[in-house]
């Protein structure tokens, strides 16, 4: 499949105003894909996956932001890159300059920053503190745009918030972004994983500018797991498809990978899956990442011939 950022950014507002639109998927009717997602089937990563052996300046055995493009291509087949604030060495104008370029360069699409800086708390009914939180967050918005992103998700906290202010938070958010033609995202995380009807109803909430990037590894247990999926994936534009400890040929005891895969498939996502992954061997990982490449490339096979 060929695409270009341009054709991204303007296919994917098909999908933001489909995201939106919550009376038939929380009615449980199915949903179609979107038309001329150009990520649809795509196997990409989420640079949190690389924790270790991204660094701001390459060693022997590691290799910076830069180079990962390029990495991405060669050596996993892979064009799609979620990035995360912990994985970009700067938020100055000129490096994400230099990053956006190392993409186009290698032809690879970046897609969405998670804001995962620590110690914020938009949920604080102190409003200094809150308002910290938002001005930095802002500030990756910022960041996002000029990297010619889609996407930008703030960090989830594990107490569950007031969510008044959540919401408000959310749509301070969200109206900034959307200035900036960002969409901000929602992923089950911390006091979200135990409520499989938490992201729709956040969603519902916050109500604009607004859809979801489901993770398959975080809920509480299966019991929640795939509830939570059937009703995240409708309202979808990205998952980060996780994996815990994998056995020698892909086995996955702490839930059922292909399982995730299907209930997002039968709502109508189709991409982009973006691994998260991790191992601090580096070939052990690299491995590991083409394994889980080749099965969703694998299964979407199989769904579409069916």
């Amino acid at each position: 499949m060929n695409f270009t950022r341009r054709t991204f950014l303007q296919s994917t507002a098909v999908t933001a105003t489909a995201a939106i639109t919550l009376p038939r998927c929380l009615a449980g009717e199915k949903s179609k894909p979107a038309n001329k997602n150009p990520l649809a089937g795509e196997v990409g990563i989420t640079t949190s996956s690389l924790s270790g052996h991204v660094v701001s300046r390459p060693t022997k055995s590691k290799f910076t932001l830069l180079e990962l493009p390029r990495i991405l291509r060669d050596e996993l087949d892979m064009r799609v890159i979620d990035l995360n604030t912990s994985t970009l060495a700067s938020e100055e104008p000129a490096y994400l300059d230099k990053v956006r370029a190392a993409a186009d360069k290698a032809g690879c699409v970046l897609t969405n920053l998670k804001l995962n800086q620590r110690g914020l708390d938009m949920n604080s009914r102190d409003k200094d503190v809150r308002d910290k939180a938002l001005a930095i967050y802002k500030k990756s918005i910022d960041a996002a745009a000029r990297l010619g992103l889609k996407w930008a998700r703030p960090l989830p906290l594990k107490p569950k918030p007031d969510m008044a202010i959540h919401v408000a938070s959310y749509r301070e958010l969200a109206d900034y972004a959307a200035e900036r033609n960002i969409q901000m995202l929602i992923e089950n995380y911390g006091w979200m994983e135990s409520d499989p009807d938490s992201v729709p109803k956040l969603v519902k909430a916050i109500d604009r500018n607004v859809a979801v990037s489901p993770d398959t590894g975080n809920w509480k247990d299966n019991t929640v797991r795939y509830k939570g999926l059937a009703a995240a994936f409708p309202l979808a534009v990205s998952c980060d498809f996780k994996a815990r400890k994998l056995g020698p040929k892909g086995e996955h005891e702490l839930y059922d990978l292909k399982r995730c895969f299907e209930v997002g498939w039968k709502t109508g996502f189709q991409g982009p899956w973006c691994l998260e992954h991790a191992n601090s061997n580096r070939k052990v990982l690299f491995r590991e990442l083409a394994m889980l490449r080749d099965m969703l490339r694998g299964w979407m096979k199989d769904a579409n011939s069916s």
